[in-house]
């Protein structure tokens, strides 16, 4: 009998930001509105690297990757966190909750990975500029690409399995406005020591490992750029860099404070609306504003677009 499935679960209520009573509607207006701008942002970003020649660059091809990977890991998430809010539909089906555990865990490493392949490119482009096309040639890039995806859908396939197998026979009732793992663990009747560890193990390599690998990188590259003795050399070294270092600081300071500190902070729905939302919605503006060759290609095709419109 000890084999038997006991989950008599079949789904789940996200409590969200219930807590805020009245304030839902501001919490809802501002999550719209984050959301709309991330879309945007990013859709825009994916679609001047593709139409513009001049971004037809490794370091531009990485950026819209991660651009598509933006809007696929906010839109998981977003949409339901947006119902919740207006109290249309609190609840969400058993299986619905583990596919969006799944989705959401796979492309939040699959981001961690990301952002440490992009620290590479740069590494290599500084570091090694004679072999850099060579190297970072597009079927190397795509190949590249692939990877992060890889291990992130694979990675994130354990703790969820793991947490899934778990018995649920009591309360159904998550405090978060989506399924992570955590607040699922902490409802479950059966023992969580092996998958709090897988969870552990996870957020491991997925987050301390990558960040640890940017941080080396970014040790040697500054190294290197500081041995150049010209100074528009090493401003316009720094300046291929600075919109990665900020995006990747915002991302893992955000996803080491909820991941790797000690649960139970009554603040965790905020901060993780903060790297679900509010940083993606930033990032575009990072890559946009701070980049001159994205702001040159923006220009391009407005004016395109306004010649196209006048005849």
């Amino acid at each position: 009998m000890a084999n038997v499935n006991k989950t008599t679960v079949i789904e789940f209520v996200l409590l969200g930001f219930s807590n805020l009573h009245k304030l839902q509607i501001v919490v809802f207006c501002f999550v719209l509105l984050a959301y709309i701008i991330c879309l945007l942002g990013n859709t825009i970003i994916f679609l001047l690297v593709r139409i513009d020649s001049s971004l037809h660059t490794p370091m531009y091809f990485f950026i819209s990757t991660f651009a598509v990977l933006e809007i696929m890991y906010v839109s998981v998430t977003a949409p339901k966190l947006l119902a919740i809010l207006i109290q249309i539909y609190n609840t969400i089906s058993f299986y619905c909750c583990f596919s969006q555990s799944y989705a959401f865990n796979s492309l939040g490493q699959a981001e961690c990975f990301l952002l440490c392949l992009m620290v590479f490119d740069r590494y290599l482009a500084i570091n090694k500029p004679l072999h850099y096309c060579t190297i970072m040639n597009s079927r190397f890039c795509s190949k590249l690409a692939v990877l992060p995806w890889l291990l992130g859908f694979t990675i994130a396939m354990f703790p969820t399995v793991n947490t899934f197998r778990s018995d649920f026979c009591g309360s159904n009732e998550i405090n978060h406005f989506f399924c992570d793992l955590e607040p699922l663990q902490d409802i479950a009747c059966s023992d969580q020591f092996v998958n709090i560890m897988a969870s552990i193990g996870v957020c491991f390599t997925s987050i301390i490992l990558p960040f640890f690998a940017i941080v080396g990188f970014y040790i040697n590259i500054i190294y290197n750029v500081l041995k150049i003795k010209s100074k528009e050399g090493k401003m316009k070294a720094f300046s291929t860099c600075s919109s990665h270092l900020i995006v990747a600081s915002l991302f893992y300071v955000s996803a080491i404070v909820v991941y790797v500190k000690p649960k139970g902070s009554h603040y965790d729905k905020f901060l993780a609306l903060t790297y679900i939302l509010v940083i993606p919605a930033v990032n575009p503006f990072i890559y946009t504003f701070r980049n001159r060759e994205v702001k040159n290609a923006l220009r391009k095709v407005v004016r395109q677009l306004i010649k196209q419109l006048q005849r």
